[in-house]
């Protein structure tokens, strides 16, 4: 009959009390409306808060200046407190007013501690050299905990759970601690790589084989170092995970199946157990920007870590408003992808949300 209603597969239908319409998906437009509002909002209150912070500490940029420099005139400092926005002569709504028109057309003002250069150049300078290193590091140890936590959790009882303890100890040394035992080790003792820098003296960068070659060679321990300290957190988490899961009854079910052990592990267990694994993930990949502080320290790193150390030090304000705007825009970045991705995985959040 023409006005009956079609049959819908139950298994496909599943559990949720949500009306499936065959041949079209819903866009959850009430769930991104809700997250571009609150994602926008986070963003106005976190440039509002860098801008009244610098302001709610005793002195200023100019002050901090003006005690290395004595032979500068008022009148320069004046000028200096004009081009830093600080100028006293307008009140702090002005100020407030004048700092949103100069972040609209993408100026962050100067650096003093690199010669009044802009804030934007000096980061863009730094901002690979993190990227490249904590990123590439963090997503090594992101897929080789979650995989190697996947399969120990899949194989619970069996001797694959000594790397558990051992990586999670490993994971509790202080980064400072590693840091300068591998440089004991492997730079000191053996000469096998630097004590630090991101190239060898004497060398620009460039792109060619060489300097590439420096800088994978000079990269390698630190990278090293940030995997072995934070493999252990995504195996645990894993690992737990996945023990929660088996004892979920579509396992057991897909198992009496006769479904391949392979499938099972990777299309149900993982699958579902690597959920909460995004949202840690997301935020490491947002603070990758901010790199780390204590990695680059040690390792005499030229990143936005060492950076934000080097202005903190210096008093430079200007730098360290563009360096914490440049990490809070990454890491609110990094949750709306983690926001899509963990509804593309599982259609409950997005249901739920709507």
């Amino acid at each position: 009959m023409s006005g009956a209603q079609p049959q819908l597969d139950a298994i496909a239908v599943g559990t949720t009390a949500t009306r499936v319409v065959s041949g079209h998906s819903r866009i959850p437009w009430r769930f991104l409306g809700s997250r571009a509002a609150f994602y926008l909002f986070t963003l106005w209150a976190a440039i509002t808060i860098n801008f009244f912070l610098p302001r709610m500490m005793k002195g200023d940029a100019v002050s901090q200046y003006l005690a290395r420099n004595r032979n500068v005139t008022p009148e320069a400092a004046d000028a200096l407190r004009a081009l830093l926005g600080l100028d006293t002569d307008k009140s702090l709504v002005e100020q407030y007013l004048d700092y949103w028109a100069h972040l609209l057309r993408g100026d962050l003002g100067v650096s003093l501690l690199h010669g009044l250069r802009p804030v934007t150049e000096v980061i863009s300078q730094a901002l690979p050299w993190t990227v490249g290193l904590v990123g590439f590091a963090t997503i090594v140890s992101f897929a080789i905990g979650t995989i190697g936590g996947g399969i120990i959790g899949w194989r619970r009882g069996s001797k694959l759970d000594v790397f558990v303890p051992i990586t999670t100890f490993l994971g509790t040394i202080p980064y400072f601690w590693l840091g300068l035992l591998a440089i004991a080790a492997f730079s000191v003792n053996l000469r096998w790589f630097p004590i630090g820098k991101a190239y060898g003296v004497g060398m620009r960068p460039e792109w060619t084989f060489e300097f590439i070659g420096q800088v994978i060679h000079h990269g390698t321990l630190p990278a090293v170092t940030i995997v072995i300290a934070s493999l252990g957190g995504w195996m645990l988490g894993m690992r737990n995970m996945m023990l929660t899961v088996l004892d979920e009854d579509y396992i057991t079910v897909a198992q009496a199946k006769g479904l391949p052990n392979r499938r099972v592990l990777w299309g149900y267990a993982a699958r579902n157990a690597v959920l909460p694994q995004i949202q840690s993930f997301a935020l490491s990949i947002g603070f990758i920007v901010g790199g780390t502080i204590v990695m680059e320290m040690v390792f005499s790193y030229p990143g936005i870590g060492k950076l934000l150390l080097d202005a903190t030090n210096a008093k430079d304000y200007a730098l360290m408003q563009g360096v914490f705007l440049v990490i809070t825009i990454s890491v609110l970045v990094a949750n709306v992808l983690a926001d899509f991705a963990y509804a593309f995985l599982d259609p409950r959040t997005r249901q739920t949300e709507a």
